[in-house]
């Protein structure tokens, strides 16, 4: 296993969550002083894992078919895109 790549990913992915909708909202379970935090903390986490366990295959699957270099044209395109979008309806 290649650290590098690891510690490249989970930073990544690290600084992205940080104040997404999802951490927000298992904050918002966490809040409910009935409820077990090591049960939000077990389904969030079971859920990150799982939604990251198919960005893995998703993306497996279409380095098959695209590029490595159109394929981060693609994305790179796509996060623009939505950066326009937002601040379009910001404005």
């Amino acid at each position: 296993m290649d650290i590098k790549v690891v510690l490249t990913v989970f930073i990544a992915v690290f600084i992205a969550e940080l104040g997404d909708k999802t951490q927000l909202a298992t904050m918002l379970f966490a809040a409910d002083k009935s409820v077990s935090k090591w049960a939000v903390f077990a389904g969030a986490a079971a859920a990150l894992v799982a939604a990251a366990g198919l960005g893995v295959l998703a993306g497996g699957l279409v380095a098959n078919h695209i590029g490595e270099k159109a394929l981060s044209l693609i994305a790179g395109a796509g996060f623009i895109a939505i950066g326009c979008w937002t601040l379009y309806r910001a404005w």
